[in-house]
């Protein structure tokens, strides 16, 4: 099961590059963590958990989107309509430094620009489109969730941009600058469909059940979102939770095996050799596969349940060791 997405691996782009995009990053992610303790209410803690897990969860599902070519969720505009960009940027880095130190998905070395076109440009970048958006939208559930699709599917594209100008500054191989923008620029807005749908139905699903938690809904009239009462705390956690576990263990097993955006390109513009074997290949869930369970379905379900439960675990306790103690907020 051999992921690219926007997982470069490493030797895609040049060290400089690497290093350069790495202490962006880093400096970044540092403000997200310092803003991050003023996006959230108390009872939307737990929900960055959930969507951490739920990301890493569905970016296990490639879906076909062209003739040989698949695509998969990146998360990070969903991120960011539920939470926040800042706690949103966060938790889809957990999931991309999960995915490369785990599960071999994704350069060490690549980890700087990875996260930001991963998590960063499309956490921030959707976020600022879906505010766009909402403008010319009508100003209920309706319009949350249609600004949703629109600005997860074009979130897509622009971190296939993001990957282009880097290339520009850092290419691994002789391929115009232009010719890559081109192909990556058209293979991810078809992936930015898939994105946006996927995106657009999780947001419906919360606005359904707990629309206060919504951060990219606050300003409705929530009682006006729903006619029905929110369920509790406890069950929707647990549905979240169950919605992951499923994606993770079921879901993923109808996976396709077509070569993913990136790789696509990398096929097709003949730098797929510059990709460098993972230093941590032989790890215990490398390519999403198990160590000592020769059964795949079994082998890809237990590594897929323990990276819902790692990022999970790692993406609520980011965020709550963000938080100011006895901090209330409304949603």
């Amino acid at each position: 099961m051999t992921l690219f997405a926007m997982h470069a691996p490493d030797g895609f782009l040049e060290p400089a590059v690497a290093a350069a995009t790495a202490v962006i990053s880093v400096a970044i992610l540092a403000l997200c963590l310092r803003a991050a303790k003023d996006e959230l209410g108390d009872r939307q803690v737990p929900l960055a958990g959930i969507t951490a897990a739920f990301v890493f969860a569905a970016q296990m599902f490639n879906f076909p989107v062209a003739s040989g070519t698949s695509g998969h969720l990146l998360g990070g505009a969903l991120a960011a309509i539920l939470l926040g960009p800042h706690v949103g940027t966060l938790v889809v880095s957990v999931v991309v430094v999960v995915q490369a130190l785990l599960f071999a998905d994704g350069g060490l070395t690549a980890l700087g620009y990875n996260v930001l076109n991963m998590a960063i440009v499309p956490a921030f970048g959707g976020w600022a489109l879906y505010k766009l958006f909402r403008k010319v939208l009508p100003a209920n559930a309706s319009g949350v969730v249609v600004g949703t699709g629109l600005a997860a599917a074009a979130s897509v594209v622009l971190s296939s941009m993001a990957f282009s100008i880097e290339w520009l500054f850092g290419a691994s191989a002789p391929v115009p600058f232009d010719t890559v923008f081109t192909a990556m620029v058209g293979v991810h807005a078809l992936i930015g469909i898939g994105e946006g749908v996927l995106s657009a139905l999780m947001v419906s699903a919360v606005l359904a059940t707990r629309p206060d938690l919504v951060v990219g809904a606050r300003d409705l009239d929530i009682d006006a979102v729903s006619d029905r009462r929110p369920v509790g705390v406890r069950a929707f956690v647990l549905g979240g939770l169950l919605v992951a576990v499923f994606f993770a263990a079921v879901v993923s097993q109808f996976a396709v095996d077509d070569p993913d955006g990136l790789e696509r390109v990398a096929i097709d513009e003949g730098f797929e050799s510059s990709a460098e074997e993972h230093a941590i290949a032989d790890s215990i869930f490398a390519d999403y596969a198990t160590t000592g369970i020769d059964n795949e379905t079994v082998s890809l379900a237990v590594a897929g349940l323990a990276g819902v439960a790692l990022t999970l675990l790692v993406g609520y306790g980011i965020v709550v060791a963000t938080r100011r103690p006895g901090r209330r907020l409304a949603a």
